[in-house]
């Protein structure tokens, strides 16, 4: 009797936990900054200082959640160039009973060769928020095409960020590249790099709630919906060429992402094909094709993988 009894007050005080939710998960996504906090500010002429990144990258999440997932609700900390305070973020997401958080930012560095993403948690004990920012870095790095330098914690930063620290759901804060480093810079002040960055957290998360809440039905159906919706895997064919040519020349380094070089099984004199990204969506490979095509491959067209 007093076994039951326990359960049962424990059920009472904490049902989500127990039985984990049925419905609906809700997803507070934090852009950085914002107001008169700029954060890193803009390094190179044009470009934008790092709270009008978070709060582009941030947007661009948050529409392909809403477009491509439902039983999701996504909650924004800001949606203007306001700057709520750090208590404010923290207050909203625990006050929404959210699942998950995820703050956007850019980095910055004196040293302005250091580049790459970030993903950080506040804790390695943590596990879920650790399992997710390895996805994230992981999609970085395979999709996205950018330089991971993996997954931080309080540890490795030597101070606790508050938004983690105080947060009660599975948290992470992600670094989207340096606003220091002109290339990341550049990329990063791009609507494609915007897009793709944006992209692969999407696709990261989409992944990690599946597996955590198998008996939610997270995807939108297709059936019926233009090939645009559908989620598979696209890429932007840049050239072909007889004999392997270098993925790291010079010659592609205006390119938003790095090149993949695939040699066909072909008798065809042209063995070698070479692609650009791997996008989630056509309409992500259409945006991306625009940009590549200025940069000197006029002749790039998009490829389902």
């Amino acid at each position: 009797m007093r076994s039951l009894f326990i359960f049962l007050a424990i059920l009472v005080m904490n049902p989500l936990t127990s039985f984990g939710k049925s419905g609906e998960i809700v997803v507070v996504i934090d852009p950085g900054h914002g107001g008169s906090d700029p954060g890193h500010e803009a390094e190179y002429s044009g470009h934008a200082d790092e709270k009008e990144l978070n709060l582009k990258i941030a947007k661009f999440l948050g529409g392909y959640i809403e477009k491509y997932l439902q039983n999701v609700r996504v909650i924004y900390t800001r949606t203007d160039d306001s700057f709520p305070s750090l208590d404010q973020r923290v207050d909203k997401a625990n006050n929404n009973n959210a699942d998950y958080f995820i703050s956007i930012h850019c980095n910055g560095n004196a040293n302005k060769n250091v580049r790459g993403t970030e993903s950080h948690v506040h804790s390695w004990n943590a596990k879920k928020a650790v399992e997710l920012a390895k996805m994230i870095e992981k999609q970085f790095s395979t999709r996205a095409g950018r330089h991971s330098r993996g997954v931080k914690n309080k540890d490795d930063i030597k101070h606790s960020l508050q938004v983690l620290k105080f947060t009660q759901m599975t948290s992470v804060l992600v670094e989207c590249g340096f606003v220091t480093n002109q290339s990341e810079a550049n990329y990063l002040n791009t609507t494609n790099g915007q897009e793709l960055i944006a992209s692969a957290i999407f696709r990261a998360f989409r992944s990690f709630i599946q597996k955590e809440h198998p008996t939610i039905s997270f995807v939108k159906s297709t059936s019926g919906a233009s090939s645009s919706s559908d989620g598979g895997n696209y890429s932007v064919q840049i050239m072909s060429s007889k004999t392997p040519i270098d993925v790291n020349g010079s010659h592609f380094k205006k390119l938003p992402s790095a090149v993949t070089r695939t040699e066909l099984n072909t008798t065809n004199a042209y063995k070698y094909i070479y692609t650009v990204g791997n996008y989630a969506t056509k309409e992500e490979a259409d945006q991306a094709l625009k940009e590549i095509k200025t940069k000197g491959f006029p002749d790039a067209y998009v490829v389902k993988r």
